[in-house]
């Protein structure tokens, strides 16, 4: 028996697009003046928006609506631009690195953040939401673990894998909002290139005195310690 569809979301009209995407910049606007999201007010946000009240209310409940709501789209579109970055095998990877060439998919993924900047920016900054870095970052960390355990080493499962991921995810997390945070003034071809290598510069890398690592093996040995030392505590 086939599975019943899911309905597609309905499409918004011009219009409103343009009234949403008004009140988001407004939002992004009154969080970099004010310097604090929680002082951000629905009057403030229509006046710098050139909207109504009543504009504003037709569309969301409150200033916490308008950012859940920003958010939860966000999340939607990144899932399947993280998606197509986790995709890669590391074989095609290596071949991309060779050739100086970024990640597939990190220019895709670094162009919706600055086509979408101007808000994102605000919302990802000190004054706007700490919460949705840490969405993004969950919801990386699911797309991307999962991708990761295929073929993987059997000696670095456990809770180093899971941490090796959490470490992963949190360090190109604080690149993206880095260069966010500065003005987006490399471009969307040198930042994929950069994020893409980072995960692959050893300790001393730069100082011509690089650390090797057994990584399965120093996890397994990290694991067997932790269980021979979990109760002395």
């Amino acid at each position: 028996m086939p599975e019943p569809r899911t309905a597609a979301p309905p499409r918004l009209d011009p219009r409103t697009l343009r009234s949403r995407r008004a009140l988001r910049e407004a939002l992004a606007a009154e969080i970099e003046a004010t310097g604090d999201l929680s002082r951000v007010t629905v009057t403030a946000v229509t006046d710098r928006a050139g909207l109504t009240r009543r504009t504003f209310y037709s569309h969301y409940r409150d200033i916490a609506d308008l950012v859940a709501q920003t958010e939860e789209e966000t999340l939607g579109d990144l899932r399947g631009l993280v998606t197509a970055i986790s995709n890669i095998n590391l074989e095609d990877l290596y071949h991309t690195i060779d050739c100086l060439e970024p990640c597939p998919g990190a220019v895709e993924f670094l162009e919706y953040f600055k086509s979408n900047g101007s808000y994102l920016r605000a919302l990802l900054g000190d004054g706007g939401d700490p919460a949705f870095i840490e969405k993004i970052k969950a919801l990386a960390h699911e797309v991307i673990g999962i991708r990761a355990l295929t073929g993987i080493d059997v000696r670095a499962l456990g809770s180093f894998f899971d941490y090796y991921i959490t470490f992963a995810i949190s360090a190109e997390a604080g690149v993206l909002t880095r260069w966010l945070a500065g003005g987006m003034r490399e471009s969307t071809q040198v930042m994929a290139r950069i994020m893409t290598v980072l995960m692959f510069v050893r300790p001393g890398d730069l100082y011509g005195n690089p650390i090797d690592l057994n990584i399965p093996a120093y996890g397994l040995a990290l694991m067997n310690n932790a269980e021979e030392y979990k109760d002395v505590d």
